[in-house]
């Protein structure tokens, strides 16, 4: 039987770790395109010796995202931004990956999307992702395209950022008044549908919306945060257009620095940005009638059976404190 390749760009970030270890168990050749190889290097154990490569590409460089898709049996695309060129990213990387795709002859492709892409999105980042979407399957109809929520597990960059946040701030800022809903996806979830993508032929073309079992508001999620480290802080409203203007002047030393070419990424992405406020002007839950991770056979874990493992380190006094708010 011949080897099964797969390349998966975006493989050694928070979802692609966990797709990558799956993949390898079912015994496909993974081909990890990343911009870094060896920041990618801590994957390699988690197949047999050989089975997963690192390899360099950059959805800017079409030469290389050629390169890391011949041969390739099926393709995942994972690579995504918060804070820079959407266009160049979202819209132009993934149309470019979509085109070596379908030049390369691989039955499968999975576009990695997000909920609340739409056209009329308020927030650049929606809408790019809804662009994206769009000009992948203009060049590759038989796609797969997947639309997360939030997405939490021990890397994720949400509970762990407020967890960080809360052992100092005396305050957490609730954008909006906190009233924005989500319903977040684990990511042994995520990665077991992007999974079933790959193999399942039936599924090419679909798109498929993931969320968790619970839509919870931000200041819930929040209040469950600040539970299990047993914190309390005042969680204060914000107007967004307050938000908005301390995300500009926190955008401000990077925009001034990317002004200036020779000095572009010397300044790391800001904490809070104009768009993200955008983004929290909608709710990030499944639509109605969309296809979900029960159509994938699989069941939804709840964020009570994984969160408390990860955030117990952020605990006055530890892991084995019991959390008790104080």
């Amino acid at each position: 039987m011949a080897a099964r390749i797969v390349t998966v760009f975006g493989g050694s970030g928070f979802i692609g770790r966990y797709l990558v270890q799956r993949l390898a168990r079912h015994g496909w050749i993974v081909r990890v395109a990343v911009r870094r190889p060896d920041r990618a290097l801590f994957l390699k154990p988690m197949g047999a010796v050989g089975q997963i490569t690192p390899v360099a590409a950059s959805l800017r460089h079409e030469g290389s995202v050629v390169a890391a898709v011949a041969g390739a049996q099926a393709v995942v695309n994972l690579v995504g931004i918060l804070y820079g060129n959407f266009a160049a990213i979202h819209v132009e990387g993934a149309a470019r990956v979509a085109r070596a795709v379908r030049a390369a002859g691989a039955r499968a492709f999975v576009q990695m999307s997000a909920l609340g892409a739409a056209a009329d999105s308020p927030a650049e980042y929606g809408r790019s992702k809804a662009a994206g979407e769009q000009a992948v399957r203009e060049v590759f109809p038989a796609a797969a395209i997947v639309r997360p929520s939030i997405v939490f597990g021990p890397e994720d960059d949400f509970f762990n950022r407020f967890a960080t946040m809360a052992r100092f701030a005396p305050a957490l800022p609730l954008i909006g008044g906190g009233k924005t809903l989500f319903q977040p996806v684990y990511v042994g979830d995520v990665a077991d549908a992007l999974l079933r993508l790959v193999e399942d032929p039936a599924t090419a073309g679909k798109t498929y919306e993931l969320g968790g079992p619970r839509v919870l508001s931000f200041r819930a999620l929040m209040q469950l945060m600040l539970h299990e480290i047993g914190r309390r802080r005042l969680l204060l409203p914000m107007p967004f257009g307050l938000a908005s203007l301390m995300a500009f002047f926190l955008e401000l030393p990077s925009n001034l620095v990317g002004a200036l070419p020779p000095l572009r990424g010397a300044v790391p992405a800001p904490p809070l940005t104009q768009d993200q406020v955008q983004m929290l002007r909608r709710d990030s839950v499944v639509t109605s009638g969309a296809l979900t991770l029960e159509d994938l056979g699989i069941n939804p874990t709840a964020l009570e059976m994984v969160v408390p493992a990860y955030l117990a380190r952020y605990r006055r006094g530890g892991r084995f404190v019991t959390p008790v708010n104080s």
